[in-house]
């Protein structure tokens, strides 16, 4: 998607001429539009990656659509955490500066980013954010990502976990629909699992079939921010990759998440006679 509507264009992206007469009857061509789109970002994104590795802190990347509850599980994990992890947030959106501003009402840092019209983050933009925040006093980084279910799966930021939330009233069908989106996950949460009793239509059973269909080889944990057993779950998830993060800072180690790259993009350009 990226590739196409160009929104993530920027200076180490590039164009090729249309040099060839595509006027003759029958031709065709094939264009190489865009280059190297992602590998400027990957420099950056390691780069992140070791300023966070050097602080001993776990940068996780929350990915869902719009509405899944990625802010809402933030709120209540800073409130359940209640000072075990120092914690900070970068938050992404097109606009406004509502979603941070709800982190700081919970007491801990957060830096907006708006996109303008980008659906997504890139490394560059959590490079610039990360610069406002006490990286050496942190435990965990939350990076929220701007809600959509395609282009931030490819883009690395520097973190070392993807985390990606489908919520109950979107669907359980959404992992066969957006399937590049949550093979790159880690971790999948199933969120507002109070709600299946009105949402009858959601199976976690089909989730979970869905989610193994597309060779998600994660784990997936079922829960409601007002606590529960799928809640502690998640925290216990959390801590253990907090000290997997640190004592693989401690042994000079790192890890990345998968990525699903997208690679250049070439159009086949078919033109009828003239």
């Amino acid at each position: 998607m990226c590739r196409d509507c160009g929104c993530s264009l920027g200076p180490a992206a590039t164009r090729a001429p249309l040099a060839a007469d595509l006027s003759a009857p029958g031709r065709t061509e094939t264009i190489e539009v865009i280059t190297a789109i992602l590998g400027e970002n990957d420099r950056v994104a390691a780069h992140n990656r070791e300023h966070f590795d050097a602080s001993g802190l776990l940068a996780l990347n929350l990915m869902s659509s719009p509405g899944a509850g990625k802010t809402s599980l933030l709120e209540a994990t800073i409130r359940a955490l209640d000072g075990r992890l120092k914690v900070a947030v970068v938050e992404g959106d097109l606009a406004t500066e509502n979603d941070a501003d709800r982190i700081r009402a919970c007491g801990v840092p957060a830096v907006q980013i708006t996109t303008g019209n980008a659906c997504h983050l890139d490394a560059q933009m959590v490079h610039d954010a990360v610069h406002d925040l006490p990286l050496a006093d942190l435990d965990v980084l939350f990076i929220e990502n701007v809600g959509n279910l395609v282009c931030p799966a490819s883009f690395d930021l520097g973190q070392h976990r993807n985390v990606t939330l489908l919520s109950v009233p979107e669907g359980d069908d959404k992992p066969a629909k957006y399937p590049v989106m949550f093979r790159a996950a880690d971790l999948a949460l199933i969120t507002k699992t109070d709600l299946l009793a009105y949402i009858t239509e959601f199976s976690l059973e089909r989730a979970r079939a869905a989610l193994r269909q597309i060779g998600f080889g994660g784990e997936t944990i079922e829960l409601t921010n007002r606590g529960g057993e799928g809640f502690a779950a998640w925290l216990a998830w959390l801590e253990r990759e907090v000290a997997a993060q640190r004592g693989r800072a401690t042994q000079g180690q790192s890890v990345r998440p998968n990525i699903q790259p997208e690679g250049a993009s070439a159009h086949a350009a078919n033109r009828p006679p003239r």
